[in-house]
């Protein structure tokens, strides 16, 4: 590879890797519009538009009125304020207006890379295609947010839970993409193939534990419980199984919702350390792929100590979005980690 072709996969694979570091901001800026219970503040989509804020009182009181039109304020917040509605306001503007930022970093230097011949003809369509999901993403959000403007008093956590994995997904895709750029010459190697199922094992545990938290954050299952590891003296509260039919539960009992995330976490936290550990064993593997394995094992259990200190203070916003950006911190050492196997 010539030493322009290099500079050109490196400027590609940094620019792939500033959209995902883009993306972890927006997810931290998703956990704070949550928290803070900002995300049914603005109750129209206006893709175009709507990147401004309001601008004067007039426009400020106009906005106030539409939120006072839906359920969450007339039964949760009858008599907030328009200052108080501004600091809602602001979280959910700004998680809107940084994701239309990404699309931008994203679609701009995508055109420039295209034109100067950088990205080659079987990698861009895989990035038109991330262009689009981004801006299906768009439209999930908004999905998302209709579902608390009428009959609710908050967003559906099914359609939470489905924001959250699209944004995952997008994510990990930018990650992998951007490695593959920025090591070209890393190729298959069959002999490893038993630590990559393991890794992508566990990457599916991580990915259905994130989709729980999901539930957990919808249904405010973490305001419940505060104790670890028994949930109020109970290992199983025998609340788990109130629903009926059974399997509900899992999906809409905040015990169950909250035991089943709990004990995910942990399943996922021992296939991680099991496969670093397989890693750190193996003497064919290249030193970066054993300190890879290092950084993971300890990413993890510090996402384990941080979600259990999380719910052991009642889920206040700093820890609640440092535990979901530390889920998106696991999916990228995670990511890394299995991207080395390729490499000698």
């Amino acid at each position: 590879m010539s030493a322009a072709s290099a500079s050109g996969h490196r400027a590609v694979a940094n620019w792939l890797l500033l959209c995902a570091g883009m993306v972890f901001v927006m997810a931290i800026i998703g956990a704070i519009t949550r928290l803070t219970e900002s995300g049914l503040s603005i109750t129209e989509w206006k893709p175009i538009t709507g990147a401004l804020p309001p601008l004067n009182e007039a426009q400020w009181l106009a906005e106030f009125e539409k939120y006072k039109q839906i359920p969450e304020y007339q039964i949760l917040n009858r008599g907030m304020g328009l200052e108080d509605f501004k600091q809602i306001f602001f979280w959910e503007w700004f998680h809107r207006l940084w994701g239309r930022l990404i699309g931008v970093v994203f679609a701009l230097p995508l055109a420039w890379f295209a034109v100067k011949g950088q990205v080659t003809r079987a990698m861009l369509p895989k990035l038109v295609g991330l262009f689009l999901l981004g801006g299906l993403q768009g439209f999930i959000g908004w999905f998302m947010v209709q579902s608390g403007l009428s009959v609710r008093t908050d967003v559906s956590h099914y359609r939470l839970a489905m924001h959250l994995a699209m944004a995952l997904i997008l994510y990990a895709l930018l990650i992998q993409a951007g490695l593959g750029m920025r090591h070209p010459g890393a190729i298959h190697r069959p002999e490893r193939d038993d630590l990559r199922r393991h890794g992508w094992a566990a990457m599916a545990l991580v990915s259905v534990t994130v989709v729980w938290g999901a539930f957990v954050a919808g249904l405010d299952a973490g305001f419940a419980y505060n104790t670890w590891p028994l949930m109020n003296g109970d290992f199983a509260p025998p609340e788990m199984w109130t629903l009926s039919p059974g399997w509900l539960n899992l999906l809409e009992n905040t015990a169950a919702v909250q035991f089943t995330h709990r004990w995910l976490a942990i399943v996922t936290a021992l296939a991680i350390l099991s496969y670093a550990w397989r890693v750190g064993q193996r003497a064919d593997l290249p030193d970066v792929a054993k300190s890879a394995a290092l950084w993971l094992a300890l990413g993890i259990g510090g996402q384990v100590v941080l979600g259990i200190t999380t719910l052991l203070h009642m889920v206040p916003v700093p820890l609640g979005a440092a535990h979901q950006g530390g889920a998106l911190v696991v999916i990228a050492l995670l990511i890394r980690s299995i991207h080395t196997l390729r490499r000698g």
